[in-house]
């Protein structure tokens, strides 16, 4: 048989409740404000605290009672000694009633609860009800509760608790004082904690304990429970490795080493050490979750937050942390912490959990450096003309290292002719020099864009290339404003065919950008013809050659019709109404005293 006191053994997150403000752990501007009211006279009849489980909403509505109804009170700091305090601490107080939300939440509970509360209370300044999770009461018995809740008795006061205030109807909310509980930061958890070991006279690791502070993400009575879960695992001390095996939980060094092959790129180094993990009795969900938040306090480093905000990692792993950023990039970082998310949702409904994690792992070791990726698209953005040699060295470079941007860098570093992409690839060690304009693609002209490289043996091909060459030996005309007419001209002359002949039909040129001309015609048919991509690439080029800018041309089409607008269609009755108006047509009824019944068109027969 059970002795007495192993019966009556009762759990920490009880044991060490708060019993006054200044044992609040974590809501010191909570304490600071009923504190005041208490000082300055000012209670209310009802408040609302919200916040998250675990934070103090009940043990606050617990001590503000004790201070209102205590032997000595009001005052700040209860004793904790009468039997009103004590009743009130252990929820047996007669005249401090604790309802719960959620199993009394009908109207006919609450018309109980009006009838009570005009009976003054049996031995205390005030008849306190504390409701927690009053969100789960119904509609009606919010409705029946307000009058009471907006005028109660003198002797009455409501303190309501809950987790989820949007819930809450406004009527009710408008009516009380709400106080909003915030998470506990980790290390007053972890303060809180080493004051539980060393009351308990357990020896515990700071590491370890910190750990349990993570894990518990704000709630104190969550850690208070993990380390009493601790103190039943262990001896006599807690070690960092006794709370992984107890939470399933990887250590922030194998989580670590993860993700530096991650970074790496080694897709099969990193199934082996997941395998590793797994076998070593780490949950697979809890290995995603600490991936996770292992590259979320990475994010936070690279971007230059405070060691302070990070939730997995502590702050002794800050300079791995910002090494690994840095070498991934924040793109890159980003990208990852993406995917893990989405992963550890998809992990939440699926049965091959593993098989998710690491297809993810092999996703991210897959990834290009996206930072290179996004500088070089910038950079290409930015520039309207032709970089110089060292820009597109760099831009080269980079599009090497991630064997992806060749294209795109040849591209936006050339007029948008694709005949000419080849001889740009040739002569784009040489562009500094001398920025050659695009040339139509030809056996001769190919060879001449490598500036007579081999000039030596192919004196036939040097002559070609001087006679086909006059807007290279003449000075470009820059566009602007002012000379809108005479570059559209000189350009549709460098089209020819038909291009030329659709190109000469527009009504209006706009240069609303310095890289963008606006080619307005009087039709939509011209316009859709010159959009076509074959007649505005060629036209773009031709612009490029009379301008030497790369410049985009947009067409658009005059929509204002010079067509008589169209009279609406009369009816036959209101055609009869218009000609009865006629003065000889009523002259005539006059006459013969007739009325007109019908009519006929000039021109038509009816």
């Amino acid at each position: 048989m059970n002795s007495p006191e192993q019966s009556q053994y009762t759990v920490v997150a009880r044991r060490y409740r708060p019993q006054s403000f200044t044992d609040l752990v974590g809501q010191g501007h909570i304490a600071q404000a009923l504190s005041n009211a208490i000082r300055q006279n000012r209670v209310g009849h009802a408040y609302l605290f919200t916040g998250a489980r675990g934070v103090g909403k009940t043990s606050s509505a617990r001590i503000f009672a004790k201070c209102l109804n205590c032997d000595q009170g009001p005052t700040i700091t209860p004793c904790n000694d009468c039997d009103i305090c004590q009743t009130v601490s252990l929820g047996e107080d007669v005249d401090v009633l604790e309802f719960d939300g959620a199993s009394n939440r009908g109207i006919e509970e609450i018309r109980q609860l009006r009838a009570n509360a005009n009976v003054r209370p049996s031995r205390s300044r005030y008849k306190i009800y504390i409701i927690d999770e009053v969100h789960m009461l119904t509609r009606e018995a919010f409705n029946a509760l307000l009058k009471t809740l907006e005028e109660p008795p003198e002797h009455v006061k409501f303190i309501f608790c809950t987790t989820d205030p949007q819930k809450i109807p406004v009527t009710v909310l408008s009516r009380c004082q709400r106080f909003d509980f915030s998470p506990v930061q980790t290390t007053e958890i972890t303060q809180r904690l080493e004051e539980i070991c060393a009351n308990e006279q357990i020896e515990a690791d700071p590491s370890a304990l910190a750990l349990l502070a993570r894990r518990a993400s704000g709630s104190m009575r969550d850690s208070q429970s993990l380390l009493e879960q601790l103190f039943s695992f262990c001896d006599d001390k807690l070690t960092i490795d006794d709370v992984n095996q107890l939470l399933g939980t990887a250590d922030m060094g194998r989580v670590s080493d993860l993700a530096s092959s991650m970074a790496a790129g080694h897709s099969g180094e990193c199934l082996g050490k997941i395998s590793a993990a797994i076998q070593s009795g780490v949950e697979v969900g809890q290995l995603a979750q600490q991936t996770l938040g292992y590259f979320r306090d990475m994010m936070a480093i690279q971007v230059g937050a405070s060691p302070d905000i990070l939730l997995s990692c502590s702050e002794n792993d800050t300079e791995q942390l910002q090494q690994q950023g840095h070498e991934l990039g924040l793109e890159t970082i980003l990208s990852i912490v993406q995917i893990l998310d989405q992963t550890v949702v998809r992990m939440q409904s699926s049965l091959h959990t593993r098989a998710l994690l690491e297809v993810a792992v092999v996703r991210i070791c897959n990834l290009e450096h996206l930072d290179l990726l996004a500088d070089l698209a910038n950079q290409l953005g930015q520039s309207k003309t032709a970089p110089p040699a060292p820009a597109r060295a760099n831009a080269g470079q980079a599009a090497k290292k991630n064997g992806t941007l060749d294209d795109l860098t040849q591209t936006a570093s050339r007029p948008p002719s694709a005949s000419d992409a080849p001889s740009a690839r040739q002569a784009q060690p040489e562009a500094t020099q001398k920025p050659a304009p695009p040339k139509p693609a030809s056996p001769v002209a190919r060879p001449a864009a490598g500036q007579d490289t081999e000039a030596s043996g192919n004196a036939g091909q040097t002559a070609s290339e001087t006679r086909q060459e006059p807007v290279a030996s003449s000075p470009a005309m820059p566009i602007n404003k002012g000379n809108l007419e005479q570059v559209w001209q000189k350009t549709i002359e460098n089209c020819g065919d038909m291009t030329s002949d659709m190109a000469s039909q527009y009504r209006k040129l706009e240069l609303p950008q310095p890289n963008q001309l606006v080619v307005t015609f009087k039709d939509k048919y011209t316009s859709d013809m010159c959009s076509r991509p074959e007649r505005k690439q060629k036209l773009e080029a031709a612009l490029h050659k009379t301008t030497g800018q790369s410049i985009r041309i947009d067409f658009a089409a005059n929509m204002e019709s010079k067509q008589e607008p169209v009279q609406p269609h009369m009816s036959r009755v209101q055609r009869i109404r218009e000609l009865e108006k006629n003065p000889l047509v009523q002259s005539a009824l006059e006459i013969f005293d007739g009325e007109v019944v019908d009519f006929q068109l000039p021109g038509k027969k009816n």
